[in-house]
């Protein structure tokens, strides 16, 4: 199969879809084509998402996830609405535990209130427990807005979406090449060379890979951590009605173990955050000798370690002692019980690291010639796929 199309997006997550989806209602006389190499979309950080619509109390004002979050968020639920898919708003309490985390609780406000996230309030320990019963806390941060989704439904629709305005969804298809000339990009893959005058590169675990084909260096590495959930046994779900987290420590981009409830009724506990020594390593035994090797020598990698070694090792053995991954949601809710626990899913996070050892906390967007590059876009990406699309259709055509 030798395809000439005029735009390729590579990637078939939600990110990929939506930029995909843009496109085709920005141009619709142009020939548009999604690359994803598994048999389906949406089969891995978007099929492994917990579903929370993010408010956008976490993230510094000005930031690309600042300014996108609470856009997004109201974007994701007309879509939702309008395309009659599952959702609620059943909103959240971020909650303070200790003194030492009440200056911390005070700047996810102001952070929210810069960020315009409507109805944010503090509560005291009273109030905190009338919204959730069994939870322990000094205060807390009420977050109304926050909602939950399936985001592998949301994908389908943008994939139907795609199709019905004629651009092309096509599975099984690998890149393994990718050359630019004057006049195009020509991207050889598994089912054959396909030619475009722009490519997106929305590849997520592989994204720094595909922007190595492309040529175009870069000093980020995409670095995988796997988030390990258990869920709560359905006879013990009255333990927590909705959302319910930590204060996150600034210095990580990962919330820290959390519950929160799924649109299918279940109610979720976790993450840990723990390497993954595969890409798409979402079992503790899964490996990769090539995603292994390619980690160890990026030397942003052992400057990350040395930095948050102790972190690290918290999480690993939270990763293999029950005990100790329900002693962290005591913390939280206190009648929680090991034996409430059952082992649920994992998903696995692209996260972006840089050479200095930095962890890439905010979205990066990289343009080159005929490319754009989405480097990093954790969450809250899926919550806010629908703006991010129209900003990397902005950034290919109108800057």
């Amino acid at each position: 199969m030798d395809l000439k199309l005029d735009l390729v997006v590579i990637g078939g997550g939600i990110v990929g879809l939506a930029t995909a989806l843009e496109a085709t209602r920005r141009f619709p006389d142009r020939r548009v084509a999604v690359l994803e190499k598994e048999n389906a979309i949406a089969r891995h950080q978007t099929g492994h998402n917990s579903g929370v619509i993010h408010s956008g109390i976490y993230y510094k004002p000005g930031s690309l996830k600042a300014n996108n979050c609470v856009a997004g968020a109201a974007a994701m639920v007309e879509f939702c609405r309008q395309h009659n898919l599952a959702f609620q708003i059943c909103g959240k309490v971020v909650v303070a535990t200790t003194e030492s985390e009440l200056p911390g609780l005070q700047e996810l406000m102001r952070r929210g209130t810069a960020n315009g996230v409507p109805g944010l309030a503090m509560i005291h320990a009273e109030q905190l427990r009338e919204l959730e019963p069994h939870c322990a806390g000094i205060a807390g941060l009420y977050v109304p807005g926050t909602g939950i989704t399936d985001y592998s439904a949301v994908a389908k629709k943008y994939a139907e979406l795609i199709q019905c305005a004629g651009g092309e969804i096509l599975t099984e298809c690998v890149v393994q090449g990718i050359k630019k000339t004057a006049n195009d990009i020509v991207i050889e893959t598994t089912r054959g060379a396909i030619q475009a005058n722009f490519a997106f590169n929305c590849a997520g675990l592989h994204s720094d890979r595909v922007m190595r084909l492309a040529g175009d260096a870069h000093r980020l590495k995409i670095v995988p951590f796997r988030g390990e959930y258990y869920e709560i046994v359905a006879d013990r779900r009255k333990l927590v009605r909705n959302l319910i987290y930590p204060v996150a420590d600034p210095r990580f981009p990962f919330l820290g173990v959390h519950f929160t409830r799924r649109i299918t009724g279940g109610i979720e506990a976790g993450p840990n955050a723990v390497l993954a020594l595969k890409r798409e390593g979402y079992r503790k035994t899964d490996f990769n000798l090539k995603d292994a090797l390619e980690t160890a020598a990026f030397p942003g990698f052992w400057r990350m370690a040395a930095k948050y070694w102790w972190s690290g090792a918290g999480e690993y053995y939270r990763s293999v002692n029950k005990q100790a991954f329900t002693r962290a949601l005591q913390k939280l809710v206190p009648d929680i019980r090991a034996s409430d626990l059952v082992p649920s899913g994992a998903g696995v996070r692209a996260q972006a690291l840089d050479a200095s050892g930095r962890l890439l906390d905010d979205f990066s967007i990289a343009q080159s010639e005929r490319m754009i590059h989405v480097c990093n876009v954790p969450s809250p990406a899926a919550t806010a796929s629908l703006v991010i699309g129209k900003q990397i259709i902005d950034k290919a055509f109108l800057s």
